[in-house]
């Protein structure tokens, strides 16, 4: 896959013939065959269904269809919402020090059944307090969710940090511990990329951002830079333009490609499904997060489904940058 623009793959999902178009930011997904049931999990394991995944610049993969512990699970008892998440097909969990639920997302992960080393789990590590180092905090997050190890360790945040590139040699320090297999960030900027460019050869595998069509145009000059490094991006918040925005410029499209997919999948694809379907036509990994077992189902549904076409991942990409709307990071990050 060399072309510089886009190539295209195919694959078998569940029985249906998909497209994948990777654009020079991206790095090859790998889709593996499934079964043509939407059960994903089984008692005895053995219907599961490998998640498509990511190759990062290190070498590892990483499943591309995450389950988050923030938002809606922020501050509360995530076990249940992790458990179940698990149960039905997920296989990477987001966590985070800021969102204050380690220790129930830690039994969540018990309580599923699964057992770890099926499990791909991120954490993101908050400014290390004075006296205290990166390595003390992660290994305290590890205790709280009962883990040896996490797959992906991320910087959270670029700022709040007494010195980021020492920071840096921190984490890639936990990685040398054993205490994580691959190491990243989280909302940086060009410039906080640069700085850690500029001092140091090992670069981030991910970077996680929001990013959805709303923010399609301001992210549009970090995505190429990303491509660039080999830094896979990561959306949060792709769903904000049907779950955080009221009369927007999506409000009639998304319905109308719903419709369309539906027909061709000889299934009810909905609104939500279709702004992933855009992310995955991107080559994005994303987390989403929801109580709701239905709609679990629904967004691990997404994989079997066939790829927007080129007409309809411009139109939405087009429409989106008519707005701007950002929920989270605004105090730095610029419009």
């Amino acid at each position: 896959m060399t072309r510089k623009y886009s190539n295209i793959f195919k694959s078998i999902i569940g029985g249906v013939r998909v497209r994948v178009r990777h654009r020079p930011q991206l790095v090859t997904l790998t889709r593996r065959e499934t079964h043509t049931s939407t059960t994903m999990f089984s008692a005895n394991h053995s219907a599961y269904t490998p998640s498509p995944t990511v190759v990062l610049n290190d070498g590892t993969s990483m499943p591309t269809l995450i389950y988050g512990s923030g938002t809606a699970l922020r501050d509360k008892d995530a076990s249940h919402a992790i458990s179940s998440a698990i149960q039905v097909g997920y296989r990477h969990i987001d966590c985070a020090q800021m969102y204050k639920n380690e220790q129930s997302v830690g039994r969540g992960i018990s309580l599923s059944g699964v057992p770890r080393d099926e499990l791909y789990i991120t954490t993101k590590i908050l400014p290390v307090p004075e006296g205290s180092s990166v390595v003390a905090t992660l290994r305290d997050s590890l205790a709280k969710m009962g883990l040896g190890y996490v797959d992906m360790c991320l910087i959270h945040e670029p700022v709040g940090h007494r010195d980021l590139v020492r920071t840096w040699r921190e984490v890639m320090g936990c990685k040398e511990a054993g205490l994580c297999r691959s190491i990243g960030v989280s909302n940086f900027r060009v410039e906080d990329l640069e700085l850690l460019k500029s001092n140091y050869t090992d670069l981030p595998t991910v970077n996680q951002i929001e990013y959805n069509p709303y923010l399609y145009e301001a992210n549009k000059r970090l995505l190429e830079y990303l491509a660039e490094c080999n830094i896979v991006t990561v959306s949060y918040c792709g769903l904000a333009p049907i779950t955080r925005v009221s009369n927007g410029p999506l409000d009639t499209v998304l319905p109308q490609i719903a419709q369309r997919v539906s027909e061709s999948a000889g299934e009810t694809v909905t609104p939500g499904q279709v702004l992933q379907l855009w992310l995955r036509r991107q080559g994005l990994p994303y987390v989403s997060t929801t109580w709701k077992p239905e709609r679990l189902k629904e967004y691990l549904r997404v994989a079997t489904l066939p790829d927007l076409t080129d007409e309809e991942e411009r139109l939405i990409s087009e429409r989106g940058s008519t707005v701007h709307h950002r929920f989270f990071v605004r105090s730095y990050t610029k419009p």
